[in-house]
């Protein structure tokens, strides 16, 4: 077997060859493919890897790749549609919020284990936060309570909270309802997360690669992304 990539720290005293670690790491992030799919599938190029290799190179490897990938992030828009959708781990319910602009794009998200005007105040700063304090216009819940507290809470604690036009309109978050899908039927096809943590750094490699599909990252003027494959796209943002 090749060396792993000397270039790359992140590489180092690694047994398998860096295109071999990102192959199973975008593979197992970006489509419906569970650990024994893609052990069988190295398996096919000759190459022996256990299925709990390929879970502990997912949880050392997404931050990194996020980190990586946020450099080239192209803004988000000022209208906001919130929610929060369920995830299962260790058979017991967890919030995670999400947001996205009026024309699909996502915004942020956040894992909490609750799910209250503390979680909902975490979620907004936070959000806030990872669009360089580009402030929202509106933002739309879908009869929420404690998420309209928290906004209102909010406006007590940052200036830039009082001009934002809060609306309740179940109908008007049908575009988020439809994102939540893509990372729903991702999570319906693992065998379940296991620990708090490693759910966390699963849904944000899901999370990196649904954004990656909906072209939310721009690499420069000049160069086209009409295409690429999605290898190519990976090697431009992890160079």
């Amino acid at each position: 077997m090749a060396k792993p990539i000397a270039g790359d720290p992140i590489y180092r005293r690694r047994v398998f060859d860096a295109a071999v670690i990102e192959l199973c790491v975008r593979g197992y992030i970006t489509y419906r493919l569970s650990c024994r799919d893609l052990v069988e599938m190295m398996a096919e190029r000759g190459i022996q890897v256990a299925h709990t290799t390929v879970l502990r190179w997912v949880t050392r490897y997404v931050p990194e790749f996020a980190k990586r990938w946020r450099r080239f992030s192209t803004v988000v828009g000022t209208s906001w549609q919130v929610d929060e959708t369920y995830i299962s781990i260790k058979a017991k319910w967890h919030s995670l919020y999400r947001a996205v602009d009026k024309h699909g794009k996502t915004v942020y998200f956040l894992l909490r284990r609750d799910r209250g005007i503390a979680a909902a105040q975490a979620f907004f700063r936070k959000a806030l936060a990872s669009t360089l304090l580009r402030v929202p216009r509106k933002v739309t819940l879908e009869g929420h309570v404690p998420g309209r507290r928290a906004l209102w809470l909010l406006r007590r604690e940052h200036p830039c909270w009082r001009n934002v036009e809060v609306r309740t309109n179940k109908h008007l978050n049908n575009l988020i309802e439809q994102d939540h899908l893509a990372i729903k039927r991702r999570c319906a096809s693992m065998a379940g997360f296991k620990s708090f943590d490693n759910a966390a750094i699963t849904l944000a490699g899901i999370e990196l690669a649904h954004r990656i599909r909906k072209i939310q990252f721009s690499f420069g003027r000049g160069r086209r992304r009409r295409g690429w494959s999605r290898k190519a796209e990976w090697a431009m943002a992890l160079a």
